[in-house]
């Protein structure tokens, strides 16, 4: 009786340590499957930032009072290009981001409209603000004081860098400004005298 159980006993550690083993072996070629498969889980990618295009090179952002229902529209023209804004967000070069309508639709207060270029183009620019439409509620007409600011974002590796603030006035529903007009060079720079606030409608181009 004691040779059977030794022999029972013997055999239940040979299956125990063959078992552990399989499981020892199973668990290791587990782990090294993982460790061939994750560097193509996620690849590094070369140059990964040369990739990553500029979200704009020459931006004009406009802002006006917060909380105020009040339709200011921001209108612009590149060189050789027609004007844009709200009835033509696209030309040529520049685009209309966002159209904003005062707080009629909005869930932020923030009354903000902006554009931006594909490239930077040598020659004159021009930048508009038209008073397009006062509280629908009546809460709020008269003037409204405009901000404007002009940035350039030369390539994708150089930092953007502002080039203008321009402050203005709307006086009534339906009048149109020149906020500033001037010019850059091939490379992106401002044209030393070029700046200028002489009227020129850009509107006219389309009807809301």
């Amino acid at each position: 009786m004691d040779l059977f159980n030794l022999h029972s006993n013997d055999q239940q550690d040979t299956g125990g340590t063959i078992f552990r083993d399989v499981i020892m072996l199973a668990l290791a070629g587990f782990i090294i499957i993982v460790m061939l498969l994750l560097p193509h889980i996620n690849p590094p990618h070369k140059n990964e930032a040369d990739d990553i295009k500029p979200p704009g090179n020459v931006m004009v952002e406009m802002t006006w009072r917060d909380k105020i229902d009040v339709d200011i529209d921001l209108w612009v023209r590149a060189p050789g290009d027609v004007p844009v804004g709200y009835s033509n967000k696209a030309g040529k070069y520049f685009n209309l981001l966002r159209d904003d309508l005062g707080t009629y639709g909005d869930v932020l207060p923030i009354n903000y409209e902006n554009s931006l270029t594909r490239g930077v183009i040598p020659g004159e620019y021009i930048i508009n603000a038209h008073y397009y439409r006062s509280s629908l509620l009546g809460d709020f007409e008269g003037p409204v004081k405009i901000k404007v600011v002009i940035s350039v974002k030369k390539d994708k590796k150089s930092p953007t860098k502002m080039l203008l603030i321009s402050n203005a006035r709307l006086l009534y529903t339906g009048h149109e400004i020149t906020v500033v007009r001037f010019r850059l060079d091939i490379d992106g720079n401002l044209v030393k005298g070029s700046i200028n606030h002489i009227p020129k409608k850009l509107r006219d181009f389309g009807t809301k």
